[in-house]
């Protein structure tokens, strides 16, 4: 792409931490991006810790914010509309209002949804998000960013072997995304110290292996799907997307695991989002 990328990035905030837009937009901005960021909660820090302070938006607060950029004549210039972690089913419908309006302006624009239901075999979102998200979101995603567990959910397909988890994926397209990334990936010939991720466009479908680390961080998935996205809008390749995402996420992981924080070290480990340490390769299956 020519120019400066452009992406409206809605997804919740934190004070404390990296998730959400605090995981997406920063790597976003290390590598060229411009980031319109709205939040769809603000919290004092990631749940996950135990106890947090903030509460999720009014749905109308956020139209207003996305009036206001309206306003300033700018999204015939948005190259994509990024979303994450959602307060309630309203503020669903209030991003696809944004959606609707960057797409009136720019038809090329694209919308990425990262789905995010829960993970480990266990959702934690509000109720009746998942439902919104299989069956109002998805039609009007062109790529969605799921985790194993959210790829069955929202397919209503097991995924216990590769074969299963491409029926999924392929699953999920007809349900609207024409590219998909799956993240946290083991299947049955997913080595025990490993994890695979999957993405498929065009018919083509990739995988690709990292070393699993032993902690879990929250935000990951949020930096990854924003790094897919940018990838995937400045290549058009879902390969160069899943190669470049996934070995910068992985550089981040391992930095932060290294150091022993808790939160992703987004700022001390930026280097990885334009020069990754570990550089994984994909292969076609």
């Amino acid at each position: 792409m020519l120019g400066a990328m452009n992406i409206l990035s809605i997804q919740s905030q934190v004070a404390w931490g990296h998730v959400g837009n605090a995981a997406a937009v920063f790597p976003l901005q290390r590598l060229g991006a411009e980031v319109w960021a709205v939040p769809t909660v603000l919290f004092s820090n990631h749940p996950g810790h135990g106890a947090f302070r903030g509460t999720p938006l009014d749905p109308a607060l956020i139209r207003n914010l996305v009036a206001g950029v309206a306003e300033r004549g700018v999204l015939a210039r948005c190259d994509a509309v990024l979303s994450g972690y959602l307060g309630g089913v309203a503020t669903g419908e209030a991003i696809l209002d944004a959606v609707a309006q960057v797409k009136a302006a720019n038809p090329a624009a694209l919308y990425c949804l990262d789905p995010v239901i829960g993970d480990s075999g266990r959702v934690y979102v509000r109720p009746g998000i998942p439902e919104y998200l299989r069956d109002r979101a998805l039609a009007l995603a062109d790529i969605a960013t799921p985790n194993q567990f959210e790829l069955e959910w929202l397919s209503g397909q097991p995924v216990a072997t590769l074969a299963g988890a491409k029926a999924a994926l392929a699953g999920l397209q007809a349900l609207g995304p024409r590219c998909v990334l799956v993240t946290s990936l083991a299947v049955e010939d997913t080595p025990a110290d490993c994890l695979d991720l999957l993405a498929a466009e065009g018919g083509a479908c990739w995988r690709l292996r990292t070393p699993r680390l032993a902690q879990h961080f929250s935000g990951a998935g949020d930096t990854i799907a924003a790094l897919f996205l940018y990838h995937r809008l400045a290549t058009g390749c879902v390969r160069t997307a899943l190669e470049a995402a996934a070995s910068a996420t992985h550089g981040l992981l391992r930095r932060t695991a290294e150091a022993g924080a808790t939160e992703l070290l987004t700022v001390a480990a930026q280097q990885e989002f334009v020069a990754p340490s570990f550089r994984f390769g994909a292969t076609a299956c």
